[in-house]
């Protein structure tokens, strides 16, 4: 088997990596400002039903105002999530903007639920103001972020003027700021910075200005010179897009050239990762997300106009049905809010059009190439394998998440793939790019009941004292570590005549214990909160390859050419 070499990159030839600003026409003429504006408020008013079904509203009930109906309702859950509190601040928005079509607009049983929403989360937070998400004694940092956030907004936006809500509003405040979770996430610290901003302001105080700075600063030391937050260890463009929308918003509330700086580097590379046909994100980046919050851009567009390009596009595909689906019970309400925001301040005077970078990019710290050619882009990830999406003119032609195998190992049937991030060769000319390395075993770690329990007891008892640990330990377990498979792979992709040429051969001492092999277009393998939702574009069939598979003789390699 051949060894893994460490990761390198040839830069021969990169010509036309160099920077290429062109004025680009805005996808939205001023005729169809107001319709295209609409789509986020048509978007998240969609949302309201599912999340007042998710909510407890009969007053009389001991969980009146809780949004985790696996907990109040169908008692499959021994705790409420803390996260789901969040919930309050959608329905705070749709209760507040006069929407066309709106029917939930100044109603008051809505103002009374939002209000119940907010107390609920004060009864059910630990004694220091913090919040549990996937298990008790968690005190989940962004469970607690988000739903702080959620909690302020919803109180100004209703008028309320309650002391008990506000010292809990203090209380949870003063948690964050001694917390610090494991690994990076900035779209977490982004809120932190976020909810001190809006409270110096509710509460009329300087008391979080010191802290407020201090994390402010440690998330600026988090961007990379190539203007991504680092998200765990990598770059993942739809987390981006939500530390966006918190920094456009302290930056209005406390500018400062430093943070604008920041900001208008995170725009700028925004602007390379719409795509084509409006859809944005996905199994290339480090999350797997296919997020997108278009409220920062908003506020950044009225200084920088690139950032308006963004959103339009974004819309263009919204139009046309490309939004991934965000509905299920934990994550339905971060989009929601996110995309009324958006709505209540769209900037209806915008550029024809805008300059943007349109030349071929290589990021070497995120380790993602994205290849123009005249009517083709092509974007890869090189620290997964070369999982890739393809689009021709404004239409995705090929998604591909790369090799993977069922094998057989004793009495368990086991899952290599070929993208799990790690360290591959990787050699990129001007139209040429080859990545090769080992396959690894996806992570396929279950619950059952047994693990359950332990879980329970360990939280009960000395856990509930280190969810730091706890919580480091499950990210090691089911995001971060890659273990090498018997597999090895290289991936050629090659531009000639207008056409992309990818190869992908695989290597084995025996195909003997392989039983299943193919490439999907929407296939990942570590655990992310808001990663595997669904998305039109993963229609693509899956590509199977187990008959060539089981035509090869030991030590033969899986060869196989495309052409897109």
């Amino acid at each position: 088997m051949q060894k893994n070499n460490p990761p390198t990159i040839n830069q021969t030839d990169l010509s036309d990596v160099e920077s290429n600003s062109s004025p680009i026409q805005n996808p939205i003429t001023g005729t169809e400002t107001t319709q295209m504006r609409d789509l986020f408020a048509k978007e998240a008013l969609a949302q309201i039903p599912k999340i007042l079904t998710l909510l407890d509203r009969n007053p009389h009930s001991p969980t009146y105002g809780c949004f985790d109906r696996n907990f109040w309702h169908y008692k499959i859950i021994d705790f409420p999530s803390g996260m789901a509190q969040e919930f309050v601040l959608p329905l705070a928005l749709a209760y507040s903007l006069d929407i066309p079509n709106n029917p939930y607009y100044l109603q008051e049983m809505i103002y009374k639920w939002v209000e119940a929403g907010i107390f609920y989360a004060v009864r059910t937070a630990h004694a220091d103001g913090s919040c549990d998400d996937y298990f008790p004694f968690e005190r989940a940092s962004g469970a607690t972020a988000f739903s702080l956030l959620a909690g302020i907004e919803s109180y100004q936006i209703l008028g309320l003027n309650n002391y008990k809500i506000l010292s809990f509003f203090e209380k949870r405040a003063d948690w964050l700021i001694n917390h610090y979770e494991s690994g990076k996430l900035a779209n977490h610290e982004a809120l932190i910075v976020l909810c001190l901003a809006l409270l110096n302001l509710l509460l009329e105080t300087y008391k979080w200005d010191t802290p407020k700075t201090a994390r402010l600063e440690r998330l600026l030391s988090w961007q990379s010179q190539e203007g991504w937050f680092t998200e765990y260890s990598g770059f993942d463009p739809g987390y981006h897009t939500l530390t966006i929308s918190c920094l456009a918003r302290v930056y209005e509330l406390n500018p400062s050239e430093k943070l604008k700086d920041a900001i208008t580097k995170a725009v700028e590379l925004t602007t390379q990762f719409i795509h084509p046909d409006g859809s944005f994100g996905g199994e290339y980046a480090s999350r797997n997300t296919y997020n997108f919050f278009p409220h920062g851009f908003e506020l950044v567009g009225k200084w920088l106009p690139s950032a308006f390009f963004i959103n339009d596009q974004f819309l263009v595909g919204l139009k046309n049905g490309l939004a991934p689906c965000y509905t299920d019970d934990h994550i339905i309400g971060h989009h929601t809010w996110n995309y009324f925001l958006a709505w209540r301040d769209f900037v209806t005077e915008r550029p024809t059009s805008v300059s943007r970078d349109v030349a071929s990019i290589c990021l070497k710290e995120a380790e993602i190439l994205i290849k123009r050619r005249p009517g083709t882009e092509l974007y890869v990830s090189m620290n997964k394998g070369g999982v890739f999406k393809l689009f021709r003119g404004q239409k995705l032609i090929a998604s591909d998440t790369h090799l993977s195998l069922q094998v057989k190992k004793g009495r368990k049937t086991l899952n290599a793939v070929s993208h799990l991030s790690g360290d591959y060769d990787v050699k990129i000319y001007q139209d040429e790019l080859i990545i090769s390395g080992n396959m690894g075993w996806a992570k396929q770690t279950q619950m059952s009941p047994l693990k359950l329990i332990i879980m329970r007891l360990v939280m009960l008892t000395f856990g509930r004292f280190f969810p730091n640990l706890i919580r480091k330990t499950l990210q090691k377990i089911l995001i971060t570590g890659k273990e090498d498979a018997p597999f090895y792979f290289s991936r050629h992709f090659k531009y000639e005549d207008g056409m992309w040429y990818i190869t992908d051969e695989l290597f084995a001492k025996s195909w003997l214990d392989v039983i299943s092999a193919g490439i999907g277009c929407d296939q990942t393998s570590i655990y992310v909160v808001m990663s595997r939702t669904f998305q039109i574009n993963q229609l693509q069939l899956w590509h199977d390859l187990t008959t060539e598979i089981k035509k090869l003789a030991p030590g033969q390699p899986l060869r196989i050419e495309r052409k897109f």
